[in-house]
């Protein structure tokens, strides 16, 4: 059975295209998180901690080893954005 070589040349541009087209997504991921793989299954306890390191570093996905908060860092908590006074 005769293989069809002309048919090769569209496949193999058509997955070059998937496989630029991947990598570029993969890239473009990886560079909004500072370098760090996706996360998956984010939970409460994670949601948490995001928002955290958010107010703490000014990205979700950064991190201080400075045991010292920022200024404002005590008068920008979650609870006062839900409504809930500091008074409770």
């Amino acid at each position: 059975m005769p293989v069809p070589w002309e048919a090769l040349i569209p496949f193999g541009l058509l997955t070059s295209m998937f496989a630029a087209a991947g990598t570029l997504f993969n890239t473009s991921k990886m560079a909004q998180n500072q370098g760090k793989p996706v996360r998956y299954n984010i939970d409460a306890w994670d949601q948490m901690m995001m928002e955290r390191d958010r107010r703490l570093t000014g990205h979700i996905r950064g991190q201080k080893s400075d045991p010292t908060p920022p200024e404002g860092f005590e008068t920008s908590s979650v609870w006062y954005t839900h409504g809930y006074s500091a008074s409770r």
